[in-house]
């Protein structure tokens, strides 16, 4: 049996301390893709430009790599419930003031304090969720995933269904089912062990030290760029009701969430992870290619496919930066998501702005460009994301605090 069918079968056999942190780390990521399907509705109902709209995206990701310096120092004093809940509490504070806006300005702003909190919550969640799962660190990771893979599927169905009504809804969707969350954690989940040693803001720096780890961060800031280019940019290329944005990008969340927990691990022992990721990377910048360029009916098509590959690519970067160096995987870990972040911040606004200046299939060009670069670094560095991997691993996977947002 491998090490998936292990997983599969602990997994639903949990305590509710971690059932509550998975529920809300499934709102959490609902969160990313909540605004796909109504930033035409955005746009039109503060009467502001793809770009302005797009700043959504920019403000959530751009405060979300800043937060990453400071997730591991707040948590390693407070712990991890505190921090949990500081986190919740801010996403439920600026996702309702984000359905008052009265303009886009407003809106950006408090999408960024909103970046904040689910920086807070999603750093700690997999650190919770290990320390306090039956069954082992396996099934924990795998319950994590699962719940990213869900919470992006269902992200967009929920801002479909709600926003088909009002653009404000989703947006106080979200305040809602966190209220919720947060009350679960507060009421199932009793604080963790904090770790030995704090944390300081630079210890995710200079663990990017590590020529291994570095050449991941890189590599995945590539990736990053390209996979918000069809995230973020996308929707206005379909120009779609928010009903069939949201099918298109739920299926897509499928395909991702499908890829990332069975395919990617299966891909991943028959051919080795750099060969699958080298490869994942390549066909990405394919298929993006197609869609910046392909009629409707491809595009649509292309927007699916695109998820399989995402959910690929994520799975192996996860565990490239938690392995690949000997810094403790918190630290690793922020240190990763602080450089490929800024990717996910810049793709928003320049695909629009790349549009604005050329014609709409340029995004997509550089979007497949980057992403090709992605697979370069890959290559290039191959020694380095090797280098004592497998020794470090075991040593990896009895350390307190077990990772934060990797994914």
């Amino acid at each position: 049996m491998d090490s998936f069918d292990a997983g599969a079968g602990g997994i639903l056999r949990q305590p509710k301390a971690v059932w509550a942190t998975a529920g809300a780390s499934v709102v959490a990521f609902m969160g990313i893709g909540l605004v796909d399907p109504i930033l035409p509705s955005i746009a039109q109902g503060l009467r502001a430009t793809p770009s302005q709209v797009s700043l959504l995206f920019t403000s959530y990701f751009l405060i979300t790599a800043v937060a990453m310096l400071l997730t591991g120092f707040v948590s390693s004093r407070i712990g991890g419930r505190r921090t949990l809940l500081v986190g919740l509490a801010f996403v439920v504070v600026f996702a309702g003031l984000a359905g008052t806006s009265g303009s886009v300005g407003q809106l950006v702003g408090f999408r960024a304090g909103w970046g904040l909190g689910n920086a807070l919550f999603v750093s700690t969640a997999l650190a919770v969720i290990v320390g306090a799962a039956a069954g082992g660190s396996a099934a924990a990771i795998l319950l994590y995933e699962s719940a990213l893979g869900l919470g992006m599927a269902c992200g967009p169905l929920l801002g479909a269904l709600l926003g088909n009504a009002s653009w404000r809804y989703p947006f106080f969707g979200t305040a809602t089912l966190m209220a919720i969350g947060f009350l679960c954690i507060a009421a199932f989940l009793k604080e963790q062990p904090k770790p030995a040693r704090k944390t300081s803001i630079l210890d995710p720096i200079k663990a990017l030290g590590h020529g291994g780890l570095a050449s991941a961060a890189v590599s995945a800031f590539f990736y990053n760029y390209t996979f918000f280019t069809v995230l973020a940019f996308t929707p206005f290329v379909l120009n779609m009701t928010p009903y069939r944005s949201g099918a298109v990008f739920f299926a897509w969340g499928l395909l991702l969430a499908v890829f990332s927990v069975i395919v990617a691990p299966r891909m991943q022992k028959r051919f080795g992870s750099l060969k699958v990721l080298g490869g994942s990377l390549v066909v990405l910048a394919v298929d993006v290619l197609v869609l910046g360029y392909g009629d409707h009916t491809t595009a649509v098509v292309c927007t699916i496919l695109s998820g399989a590959f995402i959910g690929v690519n994520n799975t192996v970067y996860t565990e490239l930066a938690l392995g690949v160096s000997d810094a403790p995987r918190p630290v690793a870990s922020a240190g990763y998501n602080f450089v490929r972040w800024f990717a996910a911040a810049a793709a928003p606004y320049f695909a629009p702005k790349i549009e604005e200046w050329t014609d709409i299939h340029v995004p997509f060009v550089v979007a497949a460009v980057t992403a090709v670069l992605g697979a370069v670094v890959v290559l290039v560095r191959r020694r380095a994301l090797t280098h004592e991997a497998e020794e470090l691993q075991p040593r990896h996977a009895t350390e307190d605090g077990v990772g934060v947002f990797a994914n």
